[in-house]
């Protein structure tokens, strides 16, 4: 391309899964393209922003180096009944090789989606911090604790908007892409799993399960039920299943020039571990819709 194309770009919701953005991003900087604007939405969000900061390469070194006993590391694990991880560890490690700053400085028009549970409304973050951003935008309800911002008790964008498509700011010269991490498997199944070390791998399972026995005791009336279904399993389920069906009907809406299409049976939410092999699942399945996109202008 002697100029090159303009994108605004929107990314998704859908935890681990977010890595995969990564990819697409290096992929639309590697054959000629230009991101002139970025909305994104939880993880989409984090990824976006960073993006936009001039951190991504950083925190893509970061996060490929991380194993899956560092992700528990992460984790600060508190028992309350908003959620049971703070999110601070996460951000305060990041903050080590990523300065903060104002959005509305940056160069890159951009916007994070929070959702404002009390008055059941969405909310741009276009302004202001964009650590405090992120960090509203990522607060999953049940898991992450609420983010309290000018005020207000902040969760996940997801919630309502998992795909931000409504919030982009688009400019006459652009196409708009899209990243969607919750779309519907061509195959049944899970991608398989990296392997670990047994010794690292048994650690983290025994810490996992004995948490989330102690967590469960907060939502489980029949203590001594073996019928009963795991908490979070059902919310998964639920949340999945949502977001897959709202994520559908905004790309039905808005139509996309281009659309990656992540499973949502890529990896669980918090495979961060998976990096590499996430971000490469990006670059592929990027270079199919662009190779749709390229025959759709002949």
């Amino acid at each position: 391309m002697s100029q090159k194309k303009k994108v605004a770009l929107v990314l998704s919701s859908g935890g681990a899964r977010g890595m995969a953005h990564i990819g697409v991003i290096e992929e639309l900087e590697k054959n000629g393209f230009e991101i002139s604007s970025i909305a994104g939405s939880s993880i989409g969000a984090v990824i976006g922003g960073i993006y936009a900061l001039g951190k991504l390469t950083e925190y893509k070194n970061w996060v490929c180096e991380l194993d899956r006993m560092d992700v528990f590391k992460l984790l600060d694990f508190t028992l309350t009944s908003q959620g049971f991880i703070k999110g601070e560890k996460v951000f305060e490690e990041i903050q080590k090789f990523i300065d903060d700053q104002p959005i509305e400085n940056l160069k890159i028009p951009f916007v994070a989606i929070a959702t404002d549970m009390l008055n059941h409304r969405e909310v741009a973050l276009s302004k202001g911090s964009m650590f405090a951003a992120l960090r509203a935008s990522i607060a999953i309800p049940t898991i992450l604790t609420p983010y309290k911002l000018n005020g207000v008790s902040l969760v996940d964008g997801s919630v309502l908007n998992p795909v931000p498509l409504n919030h982009i700011e688009r400019r006459k010269d652009d196409i708009l892409v899209v990243v969607d991490l919750n779309a519907h498997p061509k195959k049944k199944g899970k991608e398989k799993e990296l392997n670990l070390p047994e010794k690292h791998h048994q650690k983290y399972l025994e810490k996992i399960e004995t948490f989330f026995k102690n967590w469960n005791k907060i939502f489980t009336e029949n203590k001594d039920s073996k019928e009963k279904v795991s908490y979070f399993k059902i919310f998964n389920k639920v949340t999945e299943a949502m977001q897959a069906k709202i994520s559908e009907m905004m790309l039905e809406q808005y139509k996309p020039d281009m659309i990656v299409r992540i499973s949502k049976n890529s990896c669980a939410s918090f495979d961060y571990h998976r990096a590499e092999e996430l971000i490469e699942l990006g670059r592929q399945n990027f270079k199919k819709s662009l190779e749709s996109y390229k025959e759709s202008l002949k």
